[in-house]
């Protein structure tokens, strides 16, 4: 029996949170205790991020976390332990931390939730009239020569290239293929196109179901995930599923000031209201608070952080880096703040002599105050024309400027200082045409 195989067949027994499953996807190492428990977690090199409570009976949930973080002490690392629920808070007296709600439906009430919701059932109606239906994929068109499971594989690339943030690791990455023979999963198609798929994880010790992935092609019609949520939670009541869960939505409820502060800083990067509404819609039986714990001798500042790397698969700053360089609303953005600050720095008496006459400064400050609009706008709201616009008028802001440093700035430089201006006033806007153009070029891909 490998170590998964191991795994699994305490989840089987025990795997009470919403998230247990995720443990047997890549990238989870495990600590056991005796024969009947064990943690999932990840190794972000200074602190081990569990994934939920311990797989482990009940009666032994707090037994057996205090053992894994005299372990990780030992190993010189700290513990966080990531989507805690109430239950695992009642069994420890460690602090918590909460991070966000999680909805959950009885799908035995799925009927009457569609009956009464008009907007849900003209979404419906919507991707039924463009042709859209729902199938159940048997195992086995997962093979990996199978079309439907390539079909797949190609909708995960273009929804990932759709995203504004880098790829994540830890409990959102993308693999809904581990153990297939435990998993549901649903797709949605027209003229045998798939459109959006869902993968459906178990719930074990529940006997429940947790709509993990839902992945939707850009191009697909208003309604599509609706459908997919519709023909997964009918599928769950008609085989006796007492509970179905959509996941967690993070820094909803009730969460602390800092974090609420967080998710408005975070908006540009994660549509937090907007996944809360998504899922608000389809009318949940309860909201269950998600918590962060950590041990006694922790603090929540530092399990934040630990947990934060883990999601960025160990590297925040690889993961900053990659997230700005796609785009593109946080690259037009920031290309937009500092375009004002070099249009401010352009307007100034001081920087006359960088130009052959007055006329000459001041288009050029003209100029950069509407590329500074068409960016801001930009930022605001995509479309696609107006990308096209801005991102020629900094290729041509480029060309022009090289050439007036090479032929004007250049000979008549009065020092180092000079060299340096020069030197940013070629290279940023060659920078920004390069960003432009590969935000557009992701766009186009999504």
């Amino acid at each position: 029996m490998t170590e998964r195989e191991r795994v699994l067949a305490l989840l089987r027994r025990h795997g009470w949170n919403s998230t247990s499953f995720q443990v047997l996807e890549p990238g989870f190492r495990y600590w056991f205790d005796r024969d009947d428990a064990c943690v999932g977690y990840v190794d972000t090199g200074r602190a081990w991020v569990v994934a939920g409570p311990p797989i482990a009976p009940a009666d032994r949930l707090a037994e057996v976390a205090a053992r894994f973080a005299d372990a990780a002490r030992a190993a010189d690392r700290r513990t966080a332990w990531f989507g805690t629920e109430r239950r695992f808070s009642s069994a420890t007296t460690w602090p918590a931390l909460r991070i966000g709600d999680q909805p959950v439906w009885s799908p035995a009430a799925w009927a009457g939730v569609v009956e009464r919701s008009k907007n849900l059932r003209e979404q419906l109606r919507r991707a039924r009239a463009k042709g859209v239906t729902v199938r159940a994929i048997a195992l086995a068109e997962l093979a990996a020569d199978h079309p439907t499971r390539a079909q797949v594989e190609t909708l995960i690339v273009r929804w990932l290239a759709s995203r504004p943030i880098a790829p994540m690791g830890f409990l959102v990455q993308i693999d809904p293929f581990t153990f297939p023979a435990e998993r549901r999963y649903f797709v949605a198609e027209r003229e045998g196109k798939v459109l959006a798929f869902l993968g459906i994880i178990p719930i074990y010790a529940r006997d429940g179901w947790f709509f993990e992935d839902f992945l939707r092609d850009p191009d697909a019609p208003n309604g599509t995930v609706e459908l997919l949520v519709d023909a997964g939670m009918r599928a769950a009541a008609a085989a006796g599923i007492p509970i179905v869960t959509l996941g967690l939505v993070p820094l909803a409820g009730d969460v602390g000031s800092w974090l609420r502060a967080a998710r408005r800083l975070g908006r540009s990067l994660y549509d937090f209201d907007g996944l809360r509404a998504f899922k608000a819609k389809f009318k949940p039986s309860a909201w269950d608070p998600i918590f962060l714990s950590y041990p006694p001798n922790g603090n929540a500042f530092a399990a934040l952080y630990d947990t934060l790397k883990a999601f960025a698969r160990g590297g925040l700053l690889r993961f900053g880096l990659e997230t700005f360089l796609r785009g593109p609303a946080v690259v037009v953005r920031a290309l937009a703040v500092f375009l004002v600050i070099w249009t401010a720095l352009l307007a100034l008496p001081s920087s006359a002599h960088y130009f052959p006459t007055p006329a000459c400064q001041y288009g050029w400050v003209a100029f950069d105050v509407g590329l500074g609009v068409g960016l801001f706008a930009l930022a605001g709201r995509w479309r696609q024309p107006l990308a096209d616009i801005v991102a020629a008028a900094v290729t041509l802001d480029a060309l022009v400027t090289v050439s007036q440093a090479i032929g004007y700035d250049l000979p008549r430089r009065r020092g180092p200082l000079d060299v340096v201006v020069i030197a940013i006033a070629m290279l940023a806007p060659m920078v920004a045409a390069v960003l432009l153009w590969n935000a557009r070029a992701s766009r186009m891909v999504a």
